[in-house]
């Protein structure tokens, strides 16, 4: 049995990580804590039998951790993950994992020395629409993939647990930026896996559609090239309508991601597959949590814990920092530095 702590018990921490926790037999969360002590009275209801720690600092201190997850908002990520693998913990940590690129490789070169397992959260890989259409290019259904085109349409931010009249994700010192960052990190990951290649160069413009007031953009139209495709990104806080939707070209037909449908146009008869549920249904997704853990603790006895996954978190972080120096300069192409697929 494994022991664990949550580092920040938020909307994220509560209704996604604690179930697929809950779930498990080999699992035990003992320790929870959170900056605002509001957040306790959740605690018996969700985490029945964990302890109560008033700070991260407390909570380290906890005897017999195997564990943190990480759920606190991104500024706090990487002290956060320095502390616990300074303590001997492996650590789960929420997306994205690090603000900036010069953040990353002290901390994976941290958790090798220590011989710890850091990982984190690439949920959206498990999502039953996101992972056909994975197996349908694997399968070579649609050829070569020659374009990607996404769309994630929301009408505001995902609300944020007991603050209901502040929400962090509008600060830029504890978000680190907008929907780019928020929504941004899980479409790179799925969209590099589906074209298997190391991207090249970013272009991006970064607006505020409709928030004026707001000092992070609300919108993001990312163009990411590679080696003979590209990736087309509309990513928004401002749309009228809550909508996920893809398309994928390839030199044999077309995939078509209707936010719960596969839709496959090729050689053959057009194809559908049911995907349930949407993309765009809630924030949280506890359903697609179980294989997160499962990848999580199976990286505890892996000859080389976590490199995949801190592949793609490099990745991520590389191609952020790249979009943002680019609609820095008017949209022009950014190369994307230091990733290898």
């Amino acid at each position: 049995m494994l022991r664990g702590a949550i580092i920040g018990f938020g909307n994220v921490a509560v209704h996604g990580h604690v179930p697929g926790w809950r779930r498990r037999r080999d699992v035990e969360i003992v320790a929870v804590t959170d900056t605002r002590p509001a957040q306790r009275a959740l605690l018996e209801a969700h985490v029945p039998g964990a302890a109560w720690r008033a700070s991260a600092e407390a909570l380290l201190a906890e005897p017999a951790l195997d564990f943190v997850d990480i759920c606190a908002p991104p500024s706090s990520h990487a002290p956060l993950i320095r502390a616990a693998l300074e303590r001997g913990l492996h650590v789960l940590c929420e997306k994205p994992l690090v603000s900036a690129p010069g953040e990353l490789a002290p901390l994976a070169g941290l958790a090798s020395a220590k011989g710890r397992v850091l990982h984190t959260v690439h949920n959206w890989h498990h999502a039953p629409i996101v992972r056909q259409t994975r197996e349908l290019v694997g399968q070579g259904r649609i050829g070569r993939v020659t374009r990607v085109v996404w769309e994630t349409l929301r009408t505001r931010p995902a609300a944020t647990s007991g603050d209901e009249d502040r929400n962090w994700r509008l600060d830029p010192a504890i978000a680190g930026g907008g929907v780019l960052t928020d929504h941004g990190w899980h479409v790179f990951y799925v969209v590099q896996r589906w074209i298997g290649e190391a991207p090249r160069t970013v272009s991006a413009r970064l607006e505020t559609r409709r928030h004026a007031q707001w000092p992070v953009e609300d919108t993001a139209t990312v163009r990411i090239a590679f080696d003979g495709t590209a990736a087309e990104i509309f990513l928004t806080w401002a749309a009228d309508a809550r909508r996920n939707w893809a398309q994928l070209t390839g030199t044999e037909g077309t995939l078509e991601l209707r936010d719960d449908t596969i839709v496959l146009r090729g050689k053959r008869a057009e194809e559908r597959w049911p995907c349930p549920p949407p993309l765009s249904d809630g924030s949280q997704h506890p359903e697609w949590f179980d294989v997160v853990a499962d990848e999580f603790l199976s990286a505890l006895a892996a000859p080389v814990p976590g490199a995949d996954n801190l592949a793609e978190a490099s990745l991520c972080v590389a191609l952020e920092h790249a979009a943002r120096a680019s609609s820095r300069v008017g949209g022009r192409a950014v190369p994307v530095a230091g990733v290898a697929v």
